[in-house]
């Protein structure tokens, strides 16, 4: 009998790099909730990927990303998770408004030198200096327990 292939959930993820800091925002809620990461979620039914990057952006920080550029492809296979994650990763060259606060998310903007990787997903390390080049990538993430990460691969492309 053949394995059945399940389609991966499509997601974002937009990270403003922008004279030697990126934006990020420390999740309040739900899916990551501690962390430090990029803005994004799922792409819902009728938008385009970059459609749900801006929309989600705007959710979350209250910005409008301008220079949005995609640079990656990650790939996550979570044990707890029927189907994989496929996320595509964003650059934005600025952004048009203010950050403000959200009941998801609290951007703070952090010198690339002070990145709070033991406050982030455990995959980021080995994909975010590439994204900083800006080099375009794909990778692939294995987790167990949601938090753990068991193996990955990484390529620039």
């Amino acid at each position: 009998m053949a394995a059945v292939t399940v389609p991966p959930k499509l997601l974002t993820l937009l990270i403003v790099h922008k004279l030697g800091r990126v934006l990020l925002g420390r999740k309040k809620r739900g899916f990551g909730e501690g962390y430090y990461n990029g803005f994004g979620g799922k792409v819902e039914p009728g938008e385009t990927i970059e459609e749900a990057a801006i929309r989600e952006m705007r959710e979350e920080a209250g910005v409008d990303p301008v220079g949005l550029e995609c640079r990656g492809l990650l790939t996550f296979h979570f044990d707890d998770q029927e189907r994989p994650w496929e996320v595509h990763v964003y650059h934005a060259a600025d952004i048009r408004g203010e950050p403000c606060e959200t009941d998801e998310m609290a951007p703070v903007w952090f010198a690339v030198d002070d990145i709070p990787f033991d406050r982030m997903w455990a995959d980021d390390p080995h994909w975010y200096p590439i994204f900083l080049q800006g080099k375009k990538f794909k990778g692939t993430f294995h987790f167990q327990n949601t938090h753990t990460m068991t193996s990955h691969a990484v390529q620039v492309l």
